[in-house]
């Protein structure tokens, strides 16, 4: 056991502030990616339809 207040603590908040980090890190990994796929998506069936002859998406 460790017999320093300050480091007890340091022990206390440090798991917590790295799994909030790992956690944010994920969420804006998968974020990003989503957003990128989007893009991507977007601009093959803008090919696509450029292709065809469309003018407009069918909504």
């Amino acid at each position: 056991m460790i017999e320093n207040f300050w480091a007890n603590a340091l022990f206390s908040v440090v798991p917590t502030i790295f799994l909030g980090l790992l956690f944010w890190l994920l969420l804006r990994t998968i974020l990003r990616a989503d957003r990128t796929e989007r893009k991507v998506y977007a601009k093959m069936e803008a090919e696509e339809r450029a292709r065809l002859g469309l003018d407009k998406p069918v909504l």
